[in-house]
């Protein structure tokens, strides 16, 4: 490598390097694992598990201010002028104290199986953006105790020629996207308080086929009589180590009117289904501040070609440990 390439290189590293900032915990100084770095203006981004990410001017000319916010912490508004190499963050005072219920490991118990709802269909798919959370309703059919064992996340390839997509054996897109899992509580039948503190993150890549299944045993998840939500987030793209890329997550397209911000879609895609008749789906923008839940179905304020066409749930399925008296 001669001396012009490997000067070139070297600035392009520092300028990664002083673009990075750290958002870390304010007592222990330890990093804020995924947090969300959102710019006032439905975009944003999100911090690595290193709580690393990258912010230029040159990069968000016209972004002034940031909102940073991260499970159980105390949110933080600041201006991008001089912004500091490390933000720290605060913990919320009513959620220091956690209250965590478990089940004793030595209690019988049984295999109950909510199925998750597949399908293979482009058109019945939601393609996922990391401004949007998906949250969906697990109900308690029964009063008898159960723990949340495994989650099952349907998701849909695509095909690399578009002309053999209907083809079951056509070679598929490769992605390695990065997925934070949450779960809330149940609040009146839509999505509340978040039920567990950890951040739950996994990779998905095509290698898991038309479903991707999350054992949660180990977190020992008590349902509640009133059931519970599992949210579904995009982080991004993530390298084979699963670390979090710093790619841009939207498209500038120039109109007429200016220009315009859209949400980047990343792979793979999440299917969709008609076969579950209630609303159970639930909908937020997740960088637009104070924004709220919404319920996806019709008449809901939400423009999908989803609804349009009756798809209205999202068929993620459980398997539970309900354990006898």
């Amino acid at each position: 490598m001669n001396k012009c390439a490997l000067s070139f290189l070297f600035v392009c590293l520092t300028c990664i390097l002083n673009a990075q900032i750290t958002i870390a915990d304010s007592e222990t100084k330890m990093p804020v694992s995924y947090a969300t770095i959102s710019f006032g203006n439905g975009n944003g981004l999100f911090a690595d598990d290193s709580g690393v990410f990258v912010f230029t001017k040159k990069m968000y000319p016209d972004i002034d201010s940031l909102y940073i916010s991260a499970l159980g912490y105390e949110p933080k508004t600041l201006t991008t002028q001089d912004l500091p190499p490390t933000i720290f963050l605060s913990l919320k005072a009513d959620e220091l104290d956690e209250i965590v219920i478990t089940v004793p490991d030595n209690r019988k118990f049984k295999i109950l199986k909510q199925k998750p709802f597949l399908d293979d269909n482009y058109y019945a798919c939601w393609l996922p953006t990391i401004e949007s959370e998906i949250a969906v309703l697990i109900p308690n059919e029964s009063p008898s105790d159960k723990q949340l064992y495994k989650v099952q996340l349907p998701i849909a390839l695509e095909s690399k020629d578009w002309n053999k997509r209907n083809s079951k054996n056509a070679d598929k897109r490769s992605f390695s996207t990065l997925f934070k899992i949450r779960l809330y509580k149940n609040d009146k039948g839509q999505p509340g308080l978040p039920l567990r503190n950890q951040t739950m993150v996994y990779l998905v890549t095509q290698e898991a086929g038309d479903l991707f299944e999350i054992d949660l045993d180990d977190y020992s998840i008590v349902v509640p009589d009133e059931g519970l939500f599992v949210s579904v987030q995009v982080l991004g793209y993530a390298d084979k180590q699963g670390k979090l890329l710093p790619n841009k997550k939207y498209k500038e397209i120039r109109g007429r009117e200016g220009v315009v911000k859209i949400p980047t879609n990343f792979r793979p895609l999440l299917p969709f289904t008609k076969s579950i008749p209630e609303y159970r789906t639930y909908i937020k923008r997740v960088f637009i501040n104070g924004n709220k839940w919404k319920q996806f179905k019709p008449d809901s304020g939400i423009e999908s070609t989803l609804l349009d066409k009756g798809y209205t749930n999202y068929g993620v399925g459980v398997t539970l440990k309900e354990f006898r008296d």
